[in-house]
């Protein structure tokens, strides 16, 4: 049979779902060449494994298991990237996405009358009452509203991570796509030179059929990251933004931990003749800040390639250490310098932290978080 149609199921911890969402598909796709990629993201609960195992028993099922690489938008890109069928679908494997819509979306984007086909939580005939998550509900309905102004992208679900198109359409634009945060719809549409023709289909969204949900925490903070892309991200690239916000943030962090080591020791203590008060604050300061640092950036300006575990951490805070004082020299000797010069002492302050912060990001994109 003629493969006409590869869906690609972005995973984490989906071991459970896998096997009865992989029937529900071969169901619904009746008399229809299609595969599954399964784009796994190194999956404790072993699911990459149970994915190969369907495979020895049905071989339209692959499995790519990526190490040291997470995020849900830049899996559905490679997985995208890695068939030969024609269309590619995107879906997510917790059985929210219900599969009987696939043959209507296929035969939308083969007519040749739409380019895009997409499962709409919120058009007219959608329901969204099994979910049972009004909270979600009302947030997903804010980052549709903002990420309309943002893109200008005007359907009733941007936001969907249900959609199918042409391969060579994903493929045209992918090396421009920013890979970032959770919602590869928006950055497709948003990102094409030339307007798409949509077709939406009204989804009937369910709950989670098992296990728990890959938002965490940092989602509503990746979202925000993915509209800054989109808008300013080729005038600052948006992992040096990040970086450099985080380090802004740890400056307020620095002086506050000063500030009060100062207001609890700065009078009753004295640490010897040569270390003042100061001194010790001032070294405390920067280690919190240094940590505080650390944390942010391992939890989100480099979350797809996180370091995890004990040992990880521990490695890469003093990398992240190392590196921090040559940026600290770097941005002491290109302001000296610039004052020598006869810049004024202010602009060649602002000047070596420039410098500064460019060298660090450039130090711990490679040295501590393994990023070129």
């Amino acid at each position: 049979m003629t493969l006409r149609l590869a869906i690609v199921l972005p995973t984490f911890n989906e071991r459970g779902n896998l096997r009865p969402l992989i029937a529900r598909i071969d169901a619904a796709l009746a008399g229809i060449g299609w595969e599954a990629i399964v784009v796994d993201d190194d999956s404790p609960d072993g699911t990459a494994d149970e994915g190969r195992a369907i495979s020895l028993s049905d071989p339209r099922v692959r499995v790519i298991q990526r190490i040291g690489r997470r995020g849900l938008a830049s899996a559905a890109i490679e997985g995208m990237c890695a068939t030969a069928a024609p269309v590619v679908a995107v879906m997510d494997a917790d059985h929210q996405h219900d599969p009987v819509l696939l043959p209507q979306m296929l035969a939308a984007v083969q007519s040749g009358d739409y380019d895009v086909a997409y499962a709409s939580r919120f058009a007219d005939g959608a329901s969204t009452e099994a979910w049972g998550r009004p909270d979600r509900l009302k947030a997903s309905s804010l980052a549709n509203r903002i990420a309309r102004k943002v893109t200008g992208v005007d359907l009733s679900d941007p936001m969907s991570g249900y959609f199918m198109l042409r391969a060579d359409t994903l493929r045209a634009d992918a090396h421009r796509l920013s890979g970032v945060g959770f919602k590869i719809l928006l950055d497709i549409l948003a990102t094409a030179e030339r307007p798409l023709r949509v077709k939406e289909f009204p989804l009937r969204f369910a709950a989670r059929a098992a296990g728990e949900s890959k938002l965490d925490r940092t989602v509503a903070f990746e979202f925000l990251v993915g509209l800054y892309d989109k808008w300013l991200g080729r005038i600052i690239p948006t992992r040096f933004a990040l970086f450099g916000t985080i380090g802004a943030a740890g400056v307020v962090v620095h002086m506050a931990v000063l500030a009060g080591f100062l207001a609890v020791f700065g009078r009753p203590f004295e640490f010897g003749r040569w270390i003042t008060v100061f001194d010790v604050g001032q070294t405390v300061a920067a280690v919190v800040a240094m940590t505080f640092n650390f944390v942010l950036n391992n939890a989100l300006t480099y979350a797809d390639s996180r370091l995890v575990g004990f040992a990880q951490l521990v490695r890469g805070w003093a990398r992240f250490a190392l590196t921090c004082s040559v940026g600290l020299l770097a941005n002491v000797g290109v302001a000296a310098l610039l004052l020598r010069l006869g810049l004024h002492p202010y602009a060649a302050a602002i000047l070596g932290i420039v410098v500064g912060s460019v060298w660090n990001y450039a130090l711990s994109s490679r040295f501590v978080w393994g990023r070129y």
